[in-house]
């Protein structure tokens, strides 16, 4: 008599189409073949129609002719420059309302978002009010009131309003000195770049040392010290020089110095007081987000208020900070776009406008814009994203 070992059953087998990892990838793949075949129909559909239409497509029409000119711009451009080349004004007067909207923003909403939180109460009332009142006006309504209501409300060339250092303001814009390099300034840019060289190389071994040994390095004053230094001794042994050449009023206008046009004037001011105020509440939520006890901490060790902030305080509430600081970046990078209501000739002004409707070339036109946007909104993340790894506590 055969004696049956005590044999354990096989476990079922089960289809492959209830494995969770094999059905995830199916899905994976339908929505993937979906997305390819609706992008494909679009495609197609766009092509029959304007074969329909006698439209050729391409990007040929950047080396024709543009035949207008531009209020404003920050390199050489006439009638008889390429639409490329009204594409690289656009561009560059894009980035220079950006960048310098950035700066003010970023500037005034710390001031005001620290001034929200002051044990004033004058102070943080003021504060309270411009951060409500300021956000809760449509941009588009603030850049009208600043270029119809205030610039365009200055008076007339010859009632020019002197301020102060040489500058001049009417209806026509801002005038101010301009500085003009010698030859010799090429060394001093050279200065510039090793002096900010050096100040990286102390920052970095700042940092080690303090990691290694706990003890704090004044970073800020010996880079600044290090600048002065290195460029006060660029001017003395390359004997470099800069004058500055004013604005001055001749019959019908200024003549000399830099004019800044009242598009950009309000431009820039109005998204620099708007951003001001989210970058304000950014702020404020983010100080308020540190622990009372670091406080409370700073000030048992006999610290300032002033350097509370700026050493225990401020450093803490950065990773609270940066995050939606990106989001306002982008937002002020993006509602730029809104200078084309006022005249004043950014990207979409200049390119989607202008030569859209010089060209006929729409989806060439809105593609290159949209593909511009959206490398400035990445590369905007990615710096943020960087710095914000940076400055990330590190928990031991």
């Amino acid at each position: 008599m055969a004696v049956q070992g005590n044999t354990r059953d096989a476990p079922p087998r089960v289809a492959f189409y209830n494995d969770p990892v094999i059905r995830g990838i199916i899905y994976q793949l339908v929505v993937a073949a979906l997305v390819i075949a609706f992008f494909a129909w679009i495609i197609l559909n766009t092509a029959q129609n304007l074969a329909a239409q006698n439209k050729s497509t391409g990007f040929d029409f950047l080396f024709q002719t543009s035949g207008f000119g531009i209020s404003f711009t920050l390199i050489p451009f006439d009638r008889s420059s390429y639409y490329w080349e009204a594409f690289l004004v656009g561009l560059l007067n894009t980035l220079l309302v950006a960048a310098i909207g950035i700066v003010f923003a970023t500037v005034l909403g710390f001031i005001i978002g620290i001034a929200r939180l002051s044990s004033n109460w004058l102070i943080s009332r003021m504060a309270t009010v411009y951060v409500e009142v300021v956000r809760n006006i449509p941009l588009l309504l603030q850049l009208f009131f600043w270029y119809f209501a205030v610039l365009k409300a200055m008076p007339a060339v010859r009632e020019s309003l002197a301020l102060p250092l040489g500058v001049f303001i009417n209806q026509r814009g801002l005038y101010v000195p301009k500085p003009v390099p010698d030859a010799q300034f090429g060394w001093i840019y050279l200065a510039v770049a090793l002096a900010i060289a050096a100040s990286v190389a102390v920052s970095i071994w700042a940092r080690r040392r303090l990691e290694a040994t706990g003890q704090r390095f004044p970073v800020v004053l010996v880079n600044l010290g290090i600048f002065l230094v290195v460029v006060l001794l660029g001017f003395v042994l390359s004997g470099a020089s800069v004058a500055f050449e004013m604005p001055e009023l001749q019959r019908f206008n200024f003549r000399g110095g830099l004019e800044l046009v009242p598009e950009f004037v309000a431009l820039a001011f109005g998204l620099s007081i708007y951003t001001a105020a989210f970058i304000a509440e950014n702020v404020r939520s983010g100080i308020q987000a540190v622990n009372r006890g670091q406080t409370e901490a700073a000030q048992s060790l006999g610290l300032r208020e002033g350097d509370r902030l700026r050493l225990v305080i401020v450093p803490q509430a950065m990773r609270v900070i940066i995050p939606p600081l990106t989001s306002q970046y982008l937002n002020l990078t993006k509602n730029s776009s809104l200078g084309a209501a006022i005249g004043y000739p950014e990207l979409v002004n200049v390119f989607m406008g202008t030569t859209l409707n010089q060209t006929g070339k729409a989806i060439e036109v809105i593609a290159i814009t949209m593909a511009v946007y959206l490398t400035l909104s990445l590369s905007t993340s990615a710096f943020m994203n960087w710095y914000n790894a940076r400055v990330a506590l590190v928990e031991r």
